[in-house]
């Protein structure tokens, strides 16, 4: 008795992986102009961020700590927006789940 004839009906054949992007990273739901906006978006409030922390000395600080609390919101978000996005958060979310959010 061969040992060919014996496993070749019991086994399956391997399943081919897919080639996935590293990190899980792809670009599929913010195409056109939406992936660079959200990107200039998340540079331009951690500019903003930056810009505040670099004030010494203000006299009415009220206007101050709410640009900082808004810059640094909107950078936290943005970031937040584009790991969603562009991660496989996406579809392990649904659709659905993203828009409500």
């Amino acid at each position: 008795m061969e040992n060919g004839a014996v496993y070749n009906d019991t086994t399956e054949p391997e399943a081919k992986t897919s080639r996935r992007p590293p990190f899980g990273c792809t670009v599929r739901h913010l195409r056109g102009w939406r992936l660079p906006a959200k990107v200039l978006q998340a540079i331009l409030s951690f500019v903003a961020v930056v810009c505040e922390e670099i004030v010494d000395d203000c006299s009415i600080c009220g206007g101050l700590y709410f640009f900082e609390f808004i810059s640094c919101s909107a950078f936290l978000l943005s970031l937040l927006i584009l790991c969603v996005y562009c991660t496989d958060l996406y579809q392990s979310l649904g659709e659905d789940k993203v828009q409500k959010l």
